[in-house]
């Protein structure tokens, strides 16, 4: 507590007119309206979003601009005290809380909030990420999670926007994935952290197209959005509609594909970086190798973090970079039981039948003969282009031949080509009439699937079966349900066909399909567009490579889609070796089993196998493996040298970008002393869903976001059973009931199969049981119809939990303020105080309770209100005697108590914005040492300057009186009770809230 005798006119700070944080109530157009969140504009002042308070406007959605129209914040000192008379002050307490949930955490608050509130296992390494990004150690939350395949990306990114949100930083959000898991990504964010996203696919396209004006743009309609990268970057529409939009948060999947300078998908990174907060890109792959092209990339980032794009470490980006393998410390230590040990590559051998020994001896005569010979080929690479389609199938070498073959007959010199046609017709000839009983793998993968594996009717056995080629795909899945004994209707349904030339729809309903358990496919036949970002492991263990690619990075990528956390059971990887008795013949022992054993080795020493080579993309090791091959040199010679130094001793990874594939981010930052306290575990919760983790981050009144919203509903809706239709389960924690017109209203931002599956807007489950949340996920899985769950967690941020907050912050009159009888010996006022940036974020959010004495002048603080408030008995149990008292004096003091509370945060402002201020100073400091010699790189520094400044505190607080504690006039000095509260101790340190 601090006694303050000086008034804010002697501060001499300016009042900052455009400041309207999140929760603040305003006047436009004679209508109140809560705000959502604001921001500067460059010609029409703050932009607000805002939601109805009032009757006319209730729960409608709006937008104003301050140099528009006229915006009134309501002034302090005209609050109007009113009394409640709900049992046990409930209306008063509700609406304190509903305060603090509405308010958005300050930014110098570096500690995680709400990491256990999720759906998703405590486990410390999928926070890192967030905590990096909100540690200040660069500008703005800027990060690129290049974990490797299968730790949990989409948990990482969904953690570090959920804490966003919470910070009023993430109000408008863009997540950009490739095509085919844009509806996985969007499950994960919804069914894990209640975000919802509008999925802009084709058909969302279409949909929105039909429900907005035309030329409107589509991003002003929706705050959250996901979208297939290859939608954006192929329409020029959207390229500028996207430059119109400024967003909070920007999330680009499988960054990698961003790097080359001059493509679409470099140029829509280049609109979208600049014109978001925060930014997170994902690559379990982020470079190519390529020092230059790899600092583009964290340019994206942080412009300046790097001065030489061609000299550079680790540590200079250790600020924008995270990256761990399955064999890092803390991985595997916190995963132990979470994620099943892989099992070894098993290598099926498949002896060549007589029809393809005849093609093995005329490729190795003609097109790939021994040393001294020469191909009939004149392109050196392409006679290794037929190899590897006839390694995958009969289908995919006649289709590569007939190609060649158009292709040849096009050009002018016919004399020229006369040998190479001859030679590619008589391959069509051996290849012309060969079926599956030809195929020494397709034999083999029928064994392996029906004897090994055990897929066919009448088992949930499922596979995954990978080929590089449309053709050899297309190819199986027409023979094999006959071959594993499918009949019927059954043989139509048990296979699937994945590839990239289906449309996203398709791709995403074939991964679905697959990851639901009660649906009749049991093997998915897919190429490699499967081999990223796709989660294959929910009901299955079993992969096959009907082929191998000549990459150790792409046979690492298709192993992740099965080998990933949540796996139950150790993931089985087998692959089909065609072996051959012809002389020379370079059949499946030459490259793909040499291959397969690297993965294995260096998955199981490294983490990881992208490294082995230095090459960092799957096409450059390929390309760089048959030139290889050309100069004669075997798969392994190659990679020994890699590792190999000068004197024959085993260096390792040698190369300049190794240290970008080591251990970058693999030690954890220190401890905070109060991370963590009061966390639950998720097996540890409550099955009734009574308590859950309260966060020491978070200012509460309530000891549970259950128990909050069971006493708003009581308040809001006192006859809930029959206005709602509510019904609920005391065994379980499950809520049953009808949503309300404005609920369903908010509802439209959740996933529109979801709305519809479930029928949402006819009746809602919700449950705080995470087990029980966790059960209906599962449970969904194994649906044959839908892999949305019935039943959803309430988390602080699902729309229910924010539609009854909102509900009990409109309870209250137009800035009105509850007077509520208390243990305490004279009137103290609770305020709320925030400082703010230029940007309209938060910097400083205090929490206090102010006395005033009149007598003496004198002004007294305790900035820790929720303390407070317990010490004065405010709390679930407290009586409410419904003692009416005149607010005239008590109002008189008004003036007074807000010019006390100034005083007090402006004294303590330095101190509590130092967090803030010194990670800017020192980004100014760095900035000022870069030197660009372009225009554009000098209007860059200036912007980032710019920025920089307008994150620091600017301007007086914004103040706001939120409820009155007053004395109990029928106790006397001598009567038993608890303790009187009267702020008359030594000024005590600043609290964090």
């Amino acid at each position: 507590m601090t006694a303050v005798q000086t008034s804010a006119e002697q501060s001499g700070v300016t009042t900052g007119q455009d400041q309207y944080p999140a929760g603040a109530q305003v006047v436009v157009r004679d209508e109140e309206w809560l705000v959502r969140s604001s921001m500067p504009t460059e010609d029409d002042g703050t932009r607000i979003e805002v939601v109805g308070v009032s009757e006319f406007v209730r729960d409608q959605e709006a937008v104003f601009f301050s140099g528009l129209d006229r915006i009134e914040l309501l002034d302090p000192r005209e609050t109007a005290l009113v009394m409640d008379d709900s049992p046990n002050y409930r209306r008063s307490r509700l609406f304190l809380e509903a305060v603090l949930r509405r308010t958005a955490l300050p930014q110098s608050e570096r500690r995680l909030a709400l990491a256990d509130s999720f759906l998703m296992d405590p486990l410390p390494y999928q926070r890192r990420p967030a905590e990096l990004a909100l540690s200040g150690a660069n500008l703005r939350p800027r990060l690129l999670i290049a974990d490797v395949v299968g730790l949990g990306k989409t948990l990482e990114i969904g953690l570090t926007l959920a804490e966003l949100i919470r910070r009023g930083r993430g109000e408008r959000i863009l997540v950009v994935t490739p095509q085919h898991v844009l509806e996985q990504f969007q499950h994960e964010l919804w069914t894990r952290f209640a975000i919802p996203l509008v999925r802009l696919d084709s058909v969302g396209i279409e949909r929105i197209q039909r429900e907005i004006p035309a030329g409107r743009n589509p991003f002003t309609s929706f705050k959250r959005v996901i979208v297939s990268i290859d939608t954006l970057k192929n329409t020029d529409q959207y390229q500028h509609h996207l430059e119109q939009i400024r967003w909070d948060a920007v999330v680009i999947d499988e960054s990698h594909n961003l790097i080359n300078r001059g493509s679409l998908r470099n140029q829509l990174a280049r609109t979208l970086a600049p014109r978001t907060d925060a930014l997170i890109l994902a690559s379990a792959t982020p470079h190519n190798g390529d020092a230059k092209s790899f600092a583009e990339l964290i340019g994206l980032l942080d412009p300046v973090a790097i001065r030489d794009p061609e000299s550079y470490r680790a540590a200079d980006i250790e600020h924008l970079f995270i990256r761990r393998t399955k064999i890092s410390p803390e991985v595997r230590e916190q995963m132990k039981g979470q994620w099943a040990d892989r099992g070894p590559s098993h290598s099926v051998h498949c002896p060549a039948t007589p029809a393809e020994e005849k093609i093995f001896e005329e490729l190795a005569a003609v097109w790939l003969p021994g040393e001294g010979g020469t191909s009939v080929s004149s392109v050196p690479l392409f006679p290794y282009t037929l190899l590897k389609s006839f390694l995958s199938s009969h289908a995919a070498l006649r289709a590569t031949v007939s190609a060649r073959i158009k292709t040849l007959e096009k050009k002018d010199d016919p004399q020229g080509t006369a040998a190479e046609l001859a030679a590619l017709h008589r391959l069509a000839e051996l290849a012309a009439d060969l079926t599956e009983a030809d195929s020494a793998k397709f034999a083999a993968l029928v064994g392996q699937l029906r004897e090994e594996i055990g897929v066919g009717p009448g088992s949930d056995e499922r596979v995954v079966v990978f080929s590089e080629r449309v053709q050899t795909l297309e190819w199986l899945a027409d023979v094999l349900p006959a071959a594993l004994g499918f009949k019927g209707r059954a043989a139509r349904d048990c296979v699937r066909i994945m590839h990239g030339g289906l449309s996203d729809e398709q791709q995403m309903a074939c991964v679905e399909e697959f990851g639901l358990a009660d649906t009749p496919v049991r093997v998915l036949v897919t190429g490699d567009v499967a081999s990223e970002g796709v989660n294959l492991h929910r009901q299955c263990h079993q992969l096959v490579h009907y082929d191998v690619p000549w990459s150790l990075i792409r046979i690492e990528q298709r192993n992740g889609r099965i080998d990933r956390y949540g796996q139950a059971r150790p993931p089985e990887f087998r692959a089909l070796i065609l072996t051959s008795e012809v002389e020379g013949a370079k059949d499946d022992t030459v490259v793909a089993e040499r291959l397969l054993e690297r993965e294995d080795q260096a998955h199981r020493s490294l983490g990881t196998a992208e490294a082995v080579t230095g090459l960092y993309r799957a096409e450059a090791e390929e390309k760089s493996l048959i030139q290889d091959l050309l100069r004669g040199r075997t798969v392994d010679e190659p990679l020994d040298a890699r590792r190999a130094g000068a004197d024959g001793e085993d260096t390792g990874l040698d190369d300049f970008l190794a240290d970008f594939f080591g251990p970058v981010g693999e030690e954890a930052p220190p401890a905070d002393p109060t991370e963590g306290a009061g966390s639950t575990p998720l097996s540890d919760t409550d099955s009734s869903g009574g308590r859950d983790a309260t966060s020491p981050v978070l200012p509460r009144l309530f000891d549970s976001t259950a128990h909050f919203l069971d006493d708003a509903l009581r308040e809001v809706y006192p006859d809930a059973r029959e206005r709602l239709d509510l019904d609920r389960d005391q065994q379980s924690g499950l809520l049953s009931f009808r949503p309300p017109t404005e609920l369903v209203h908010r509802l439209k931002a959740l996933p529109s199969d979801y709305l519809r599956e479930q029928r949402l807007r006819e009746r809602m489950l919700v449950t705080f049981n995470r087990r029980l949340a966790e059960h209906s996920l599962q449970r969904a899985r194994e649906s044959s119809t839908s892999s949305w769950p019935e039943i959803s967690l309430l988390t602080d941020l699902h729309p229910v939990v924010e539609w009854l907050t909102d509900k009990v912050l409109v309870g209250m009159g137009r800035q009105e303020a509850p007077m509520i009888t208390a243990n305490v010996a004279e009137p103290i006022y609770l305020v709320q105080g925030v400082y703010s940036n230029k940007l309209g974020r938060p910097t400083v959010v205090k929490w206090m309770g102010v006395t005033w004495r009149k007598a003496s002048r004198e002004g007294l603080v305790d900035d820790d209100m929720v303390s407070l408030l317990r010490r004065c008995g405010v709390g679930p149990t407290m009586a409410n005697k419904r003692r009416y008292r005149d607010p005239a004096p008590l109002r008189e003091a008004l003036p007074d108590v807000l010019d006390t509370a100034e005083a007090f945060l402006n004294t303590h402002r330095d101190a509590w914005d130092e967090p803030l201020r010194e990670p800017i100073e020192q980004y100014k400091r760095r900035l000022g040492t870069w030197r660009q010699p372009t225009l554009a790189g000098e209007r860059t520094k200036e912007r980032l300057a710019d920025l920089a400044d307008s994150l620091l505190t600017t301007g007086r607080p914004l103040l706001r009186v939120l409820a009155v504690l007053v004395p109990d006039p029928d106790r006397g000095d001598g009567d038993e009770g608890p303790p009187v509260v009267s702020l008359t101790a030594p000024a005590a340190s600043p609290s964090r809230f």
